[in-house]
C-alpha cells in the first residue's frame, strides 16, 4: 500500500491551540514532574505542531550541556503530539536524532514537527529543533515511525493487520523469566564494578 497523507481530524485541535498533556506526571509534557521538560505543544496548519521547552540543569548530560537522550526523548515527545491531530492512539516504532550542535543550559529549544505520511498504521514524521525561536539556528533533527493501536480496522479504512503474532503464553512466559535473569545478572555485575561504585560524571547528569 502507497504512502498518502493523512486528513486533519476534525476534532484535532485548532490552528494555535495548546496540545493537552495526556498525563501530568509525565517526563515530558507533565506540568507536575518534577525534572520534567514541561514542554509546551501548540497546534498548527495542516498536519504540523511548534513545541517548546527550557533545557534547565536537570536536563545536563555533559556539563552545561543538555544530555543527547533527553534530546531524543524531547523529539519522540513532540513527534507524538502529532497523533492528537489524527486523534488517535499509537506508538513509537521507531526514533532517529541528528545531533548538529551542542544544547547548552539555559537554552530554549523549538521544535517544529510535521506528519509526512500514512501507510495503514504506519505514520511517518519529521522535525527539526531550533534554538532560541521558531526560526533560530537548526541545532537536532529527528524523524519518526509511530504506529496506530487501538483502534478497529474500519476506522482506518484498511483491513486488521496486527503488529505481530501472539505467542503461546507458557512460552512467553519463559523468555520473560530468562530474560529478567539476565537483566538483573548484568546488573549485579555493573553495580560489583568498582569504576562505577558512587561515581557519576555530573552531580545534575539527568541518568546518573
Amino acid at each position: 500500500m502507497a504512502v498518502t497523507m493523512p486528513e486533519r481530524h476534525p476534532l484535532a485541535p485548532k490552528p494555535g491551540e495548546e496540545i493537552p498533556s495526556h498525563l501530568v506526571m509525565c517526563f515530558g509534557c507533565g506540568k507536575d514532574h518534577p525534572t520534567g521538560l514541561h514542554m509546551k505543544s501548540i497546534a498548527g496548519e495542516g498536519l504540523t505542531a511548534t513545541c517548546e521547552f527550557t533545557v534547565t540543569e536537570m536536563h545536563q548530560g555533559a556539563p552545561g550541556l543538555a544530555h543527547g537522550g533527553l534530546l531524543s526523548l524531547a523529539f519522540d515527545e513532540a513527534l507524538g503530539k502529532l497523533m492528537y491531530l489524527l486523534q488517535v492512539p499509537a506508538v513509537t516504532g521507531h526514533l532517529d536524532t541528528d545531533f548538529l550542535k551542542p544544547i547548552p543550559v539555559g537554552t530554549k529549544l523549538f521544535i517544529n514537527a510535521r506528519i509526512t505520511g500514512q501507510e495503514r498504521r504506519k505514520v511517518f514524521t519529521e522535525a527539526e529543533g531550533r534554538l532560541n525561536s521558531p526560526d533560530g539556528e537548526i541545532a537536532l533533527k529527528a524523524s519518526a515511525l509511530y504506529v496506530i493501536v487501538g483502534v478497529g480496522a474500519g476506522e482506518l479504512g484498511c483491513e486488521a493487520e496486527p503488529v505481530s503474532p501472539p505467542l503461546p503464553s507458557m512460552i512467553e512466559q519463559a523468555l520473560s523469566k530468562r530474560l529478567a535473569r539476565r537483566v538483573r545478572n548484568n546488573l549485579l555485575y555493573i553495580l560489583n564494578l568498582d569504576i562505577f561504585k558512587g561515581i557519576s560524571h555530573g552531580k545534575w547528569c539527568s541518568p546518573c
